[in-house]
């Protein structure tokens, strides 16, 4: 007790340092829970928006597909979708036949302002596709085609702003069919998407799957059978599970596996959030260790008179240690009040980053508004590593004090 006693007196003696001190501290934290926060949210809702505009849950593929997925064949889809449907039906999930190709958008110069073209991945989905995805949440304008709609496309809404369409334009869409012919139809913009996904408001190009069927000479097969299952499931349990009751010719595919780059972006969120903690800690030594070598300096007297009367090192060891574990403790406490505040305010209400996100592609799921996430790890992360290195910082100028002569320190004062 007379140690505590000791390292809180010695605290109070130092109101205005204490305070600077644990301000710093405070500051460092604040800012890793925030940006901790801040990515967290953004993984989150990313994982959501990639499951519910670009990849679903699970999905099925040929194994020659995917080996050649670069390429987007069509010479090897799936040839008889609909028994597997109907067997993932039985099984509780949701699942829907889609075809993905690659086309030109072909622009005459009269609607456009000049001629050109675009190359696009065209996605051809049935009138069942919102069993799994929901995009009927995030029309923006006018329709989707109807069932055998032999002409109508629905763009995302960044696609045509881009490329100056809206509904009622039309263009050329030319395509290379199952076998190798190549057609050319002309098609007309039916509607325009506007999710949360920037990925999929960039890039989308739809179509009706049975206009797909006729154009490309199909029959009936389709590239992928995408798969949405409950959420309580876990991905890779039902991944497996439904490997088993397939042909081996046929692949089940994680929205993991389907979203590499998303997931390169998640390991460098985390080398940032350890970054930014080496700053709090940079910040906690260089703090501590100012605080501690004043101190020091300033008691050098006392030190020396409490080492004469018998205290030994060890305790005046634990008093100095205390007394800056103390200040760390004083600093994470207001910081995680700061940031508590703050981060009240990103999950409620979100930060509004659209007018960056619109024309930088950050590999990120989300339009616009960055929300936070409650971890409680990151609090009590923060709060140790600020005790443990505010104690470590003190280390060496509490060596230095505690290393000098009593005799000389005293014949001093």
């Amino acid at each position: 007790m007379f140690i505590v006693g000791l390292a809180v007196k010695n605290l109070s003696r130092y109101t205005r340092r204490t305070i600077i001190t644990a301000l710093a501290i405070a500051v460092g934290i604040t800012m890793y829970i925030i940006v901790d926060s801040l990515l967290l949210g953004v993984e989150l809702e990313s994982e959501r928006n990639l499951k519910w505009y670009e990849t679903a849950y699970l999905r099925i593929h040929t194994t020659a597909s995917w080996e050649d997925r670069l390429f987007l064949p069509l010479d090897d889809a799936i040839e008889e979708p609909l028994p597997i449907i109907a067997m993932l039906t039985q099984r509780g999930y949701r699942a829907v036949g889609r075809t993905r190709f690659g086309a030109t958008l072909i622009l005459n110069g009269e609607e456009y302002g000049e001629d050109g073209y675009i190359p696009v991945i065209i996605t051809a989905i049935g009138e069942d596709d919102g069993l799994v995805y929901r995009f009927g949440e995030s029309l923006a304008k006018e329709r989707f085609f109807a069932p055998g709609e032999m002409d109508g496309l629905v763009l995302g809404s960044w696609l045509a702003e881009d490329i100056g369409a809206k509904v009622g334009s039309t263009m050329t869409v030319s395509a290379r069919g199952k076998g190798g012919f190549y057609e050319a139809f002309d098609a007309q913009v039916v509607g325009l998407v506007n999710c949360p996904n920037p990925n999929v408001n960039r890039t989308l190009v739809m179509m009706d799957i049975q206009a797909a069927d006729q154009y490309l000479a199909m029959e009936g097969s389709v590239t992928s059978i995408d798969i949405r299952i409950p959420d309580k499931l876990d991905v890779e349990a039902a991944r497996k599970q439904i490997q088993q009751q397939l042909d081996p010719s046929l692949v089940v595919l994680s929205w993991k596996d389907l979203a590499q780059d998303y997931l390169a972006l998640v390991s460098a969120k985390q080398g940032g959030s350890y970054m930014i903690l080496a700053l709090i800690f940079i910040i906690a030594a260089v703090g501590i260790s100012n605080t501690m070598l004043m101190a020091m300096y300033e008691r050098s007297g006392e030190i020396a008179m409490m080492r004469a009367i018998g205290m030994g090192t060890g305790p005046l060891w634990a008093a100095f240690l205390l007394e800056a574990g103390l200040i760390g403790l004083l600093g994470s406490v207001i910081g995680s009040l700061f940031a508590f505040v703050a981060n009240l305010y990103l999950v409620e209400i979100g930060a509004d980053f659209s007018f960056m996100l619109r024309n930088v592609d950050m590999g990120f799921r989300i339009s616009g508004v960055m929300y936070g996430a409650w971890s409680l790890a990151s609090f009590i992360i923060a709060g140790i590593a600020a005790v443990a290195l505010s104690m470590l910082g003190a280390v060496l100028p509490i060596r230095r004090a505690l290393k000098g002569s009593v005799v000389r320190t005293l014949g001093r004062q």
